[in-house]
C-alpha cells in the first residue's frame, strides 16, 4: 500500500513537471509578425551579433515558412552562420537554399558564400586536404556557373591559393618519399604537381626534385631533360642552380662569372 502511495505521488509530481514544461515551451514560442522578426535579425547582424542574427533568421523561416521573407531569411541565416565561423551550419543552410531556390536572383551569392565557407577552413598542408578540395570544387563551380559576376572574379583569385595549397600537400608527401628513398612514389607525386598545378609556385622545386629522384635510380637522360625544362622556364631559380650542380658537379653562378670574365678579357685584348 505504501509503495502504491509513493508511486501515485511520484506520477503526480511527474505530471506537474510535464505541465510546467509545456507552459514554459508555450512561453518560449511566441508567434510574431514576420517584419518584426526580420528587422530584429538585421539589427543583430548590424551589431555583429551573428549568433543571435542566425537564430532570428531561422525563426523567420520557422514561423512564416511560406512568406516572401522566409526565402531571404534563409540566405541571411547562412551569411550570419558564416560570419560567426559556424561553417558547418552555414553549409547546411546554404545547400538547402540552393536546392530549394535554384532560380532565385541571389543564387550566385549563395554559391559564392558556400565556396567561402570551405575556403576559410583551409588548414596547413600537413593536415588532410579534404576541405581544400571542397573549396576548389566550389570556387570552380562559382566561376563556371556565374562567369560574369563579381563573385566569379573574386573566386578566380582564391582559386590560385587553393591550387597552391593542394600542390603544397603533394610536395610534402613527395619530399617524405624522397627522404625514405622510395623514389618511384616520389616521382609520381612530383609529376602530379607538374601536370596538375602548373600555375603554382611549387613547379621549380617539383622539377628539381624529379631530377634528384631520376638521378637516384639511374635515369640520367630523364634527369637531364627535367633539369633542362627547369633551366629554360626558371633560369634564375635557386632550384635550377641546385639541378645544374646535380647534373654537372659545378656551380652555374661561378660558371657564368667565369664566362663574363673571359669575354671581358677578350674585349680588352681586341682594343
Amino acid at each position: 500500500m505504501k509503495i502504491f502511495k509513493r508511486l501515485t505521488i511520484l506520477l503526480g509530481a511527474t505530471l506537474v513537471i510535464a505541465c510546467a514544461s509545456d507552459k514554459d515551451a508555450e512561453k518560449a514560442y511566441v508567434e510574431r509578425p514576420v517584419h518584426e522578426l526580420y528587422n530584429q535579425a538585421t539589427n543583430a547582424l548590424e551589431k555583429r551579433n551573428f549568433n543571435d542574427a542566425a537564430s532570428l533568421f531561422d525563426e523567420v523561416e520557422r514561423q512564416h515558412p511560406y512568406s516572401l521573407w522566409a526565402t531571404k531569411a534563409q540566405l541571411m541565416a547562412g551569411y550570419a552562420y558564416y560570419e560567426a565561423n559556424k561553417y558547418g551550419d552555414a553549409l547546411v543552410t546554404l545547400n538547402r537554399f540552393i536546392q530549394l531556390h535554384p532560380g532565385n536572383k541571389d543564387i550566385p551569392y549563395a554559391y559564392y558564400l558556400k565556396a567561402l565557407s570551405y575556403y576559410e577552413q583551409i588548414s596547413d598542408v600537413s593536415r588532410d586536404q579534404g576541405v581544400t578540395q571542397n573549396a576548389l570544387t566550389s570556387l570552380q563551380e562559382t566561376v563556371r556557373r556565374f562567369p560574369n559576376t563579381k563573385y566569379a572574379r573574386d573566386a578566380k583569385l582564391k582559386l590560385d591559393l587553393t591550387m597552391d595549397h593542394l600542390a603544397g600537400k603533394e610536395m610534402s608527401i613527395g619530399r617524405w618519399y624522397l627522404r625514405q628513398k622510395k623514389y618511384l612514389a616520389a616521382i609520381n607525386r612530383f609529376r602530379q604537381v607538374v601536370e596538375k598545378y602548373q600555375t603554382t609556385s611549387h613547379i621549380p622545386e617539383a622539377l628539381h626534385r624529379l631530377s634528384e629522384a631520376y638521378t637516384a635510380i639511374g635515369l640520367e637522360t630523364e634527369a637531364r631533360q627535367v633539369a633542362s625544362v627547369l633551366g629554360h622556364n626558371y633560369p634564375g631559380s635557386e632550384w635550377y642552380v641546385d639541378s645544374y650542380a646535380l647534373m654537372t658537379g659545378s656551380d652555374i653562378r661561378k660558371t657564368e662569372q667565369e664566362k663574363k670574365g673571359f669575354f671581358a678579357r677578350s674585349w680588352d685584348w681586341i682594343f
